[in-house]
């Protein structure tokens, strides 16, 4: 259950496209949930895949799906870089980064915004997102749109794509080993 709901919620990650994917899993308990983290990584982690959970109440896990050398690549850029280091992020570090957001999402009774990040997304969109509270976008997909809304819609639909194909693939028996690329 937890393989299929990566595919279905990470597959842009599993393949190299994308920096990081988020899903929700409410439908294992607890230990059962780490459990399967444990065993997943030993098996992704060669691939350059590392799944952790993010927060987890008593009936919910909310699961990162990343990809390390991409990311850190990715908080490196100078406009990334500002918008974490203006809201108190080691920026310099993204495993510190991640574990930052970790506690965030733990401590703050809202989601903090700057997740976009995380997963790749433009910096001016959550930067937009961020200062314009969430209003005023172009468009809406993936994520909300206000910086370069042509270029966004073919990722958007690249995404979709790559989610169709590997959702097939997966139902006739691919594993995921085979599903996720190499980095």
């Amino acid at each position: 259950m937890l393989e299929e709901m990566m595919v279905k919620n990470c597959a842009p990650t599993l393949a190299g496209i994308k920096v990081g994917s988020l899903f929700n899993c409410n439908c294992l308990s607890g230990r059962d949930v780490f459990d399967r983290i444990r065993v997943l990584n030993r098996r992704l982690l060669s691939h350059g895949i590392r799944i952790i959970p993010l927060t987890s109440s008593c009936n919910s896990t909310l699961i990162y799906v990343y990809r390390p050398d991409k990311l850190t690549w990715y908080l490196a850029q100078d406009d990334v870089k500002a918008i974490l280091a203006d809201l108190g992020y080691p920026a310099e570090d993204a495993d510190l980064c991640v574990r930052t957001l970790s506690d965030r999402l733990y401590e703050q009774d809202s989601f903090p915004h700057e997740i976009g990040l995380f997963l790749g997304y433009p910096a001016e969109d959550v930067k937009g997102f961020i200062e314009n509270h969430a209003r005023g976008c172009k468009c809406t997909g993936c994520w909300k749109v206000y910086g370069d809304e042509k270029a966004a819609q073919e990722l958007f639909a690249k995404y979709r794509k790559c989610t169709d194909i590997y959702c097939r693939l997966y139902e006739r028996g691919s594993s995921l080993e085979k599903l996720t690329m190499t980095a």
